[in-house]
């Protein structure tokens, strides 16, 4: 019985080293809440994320403004609703301006997401959350001018201050050398992603992307 019993406990906490959520809500006082909470279903085999396996994910709730975080194969993994004043941003040329890499001409993203907003869907970024510099995970800030003055949206890495726009693309000045890779993947229904997975015939790895 006591073999069983800690056979369970481990086996809760790989679930619980599954799937994490944060969202950071864009509210009208301008603040973002940012939750964590445990997820305990949708859940493959460990051995199965390990191997790295398509992982599906329902957006299906994932309000405008928020941002969700998963991990496949190891990394984390943030989807994020753009709402359509954040995608009027991304095309701003007082921001494009800004930007080391705004045309995505570095291989950090397959073919299907080298355009102005580096995904699938205009509305929905998918982006590997590891900071291009030493590898940090940078802090999800969409709100305009809550971070600095002038600040537009997007991630900020606090470890050395390097700085990304809504679409994973990084700033002028700052460590980092690259955009935030895109994973490949695809929508298997409206409102479901699956990670790891390209559209119909698109062939992109991860590991063939030029910084993760």
């Amino acid at each position: 019985m006591k073999t069983e019993a800690v056979q369970a406990e481990t086996q809760t906490e790989s679930r619980r080293d599954f799937l994490f959520i944060a969202t950071g809500a864009v509210a009208a006082v301008g603040t973002i809440a940012v939750i964590w909470p445990l997820i305990d279903q949708m859940e493959p085999d460990a051995a199965t994320i390990a191997a790295g396996a398509p992982l599906d994910v329902d957006i299906g709730s994932l309000a405008a403004g928020q941002q969700i975080i998963v991990k496949w194969r190891g990394h984390p993994i943030v989807i994020v609703n753009r709402p359509p004043d954040a995608l009027k941003i991304l095309q701003d040329p007082a921001l494009v301006d800004l930007l080391l890499d705004p045309n995505s001409q570095t291989r950090q993203q397959p073919v299907y997401a080298e355009n102005w907003h580096r995904s699938l869907k205009p509305e929905y970024g998918v982006l590997v959350a590891v900071c291009t510099h030493l590898g940090c995970i940078p802090i999800y800030e969409p709100n305009k001018d809550q971070l600095a003055p002038g600040w537009l949206g997007g991630w900020f890495c606090p470890c050395h201050g390097s700085k990304y726009d809504l679409a994973g693309r990084v700033f002028r000045n700052v460590p980092a050398p690259y955009n935030l890779p895109v994973p490949p993947y695809r929508f298997v229904a409206d409102k479901t992603i699956r990670i790891g997975e390209n559209p119909a015939g698109q062939k992109f790895e991860l590991d063939s992307v030029i910084q993760l």
